[in-house]
């Protein structure tokens, strides 16, 4: 009887990880969001950027002035 060869299995799980990662960081890059996520963060997202861009835009026009 042969012996299962775990190094392949690990190898090909490892390969699986990888390829995975690679597609996330493509989706990422392309701006894709994850669909359970978009609302939330959507909303949240907006919001401290707009709070933040207000005064750094106003202390850096004061501040050429």
């Amino acid at each position: 009887m042969a012996t299962p060869n775990y190094g392949y299995e690990k190898r090909q799980r490892e390969l699986a990880k990888k390829k995975k990662k690679e597609e996330k960081l493509k989706a990422k890059a392309a701006g894709r969001r994850p669909e359970d996520g978009e609302g939330p963060q959507g909303d949240d997202a907006d919001a401290p950027d707009a709070s933040g861009d207000a005064p750094a835009a106003g202390e850096g026009a004061g501040g050429t002035n």
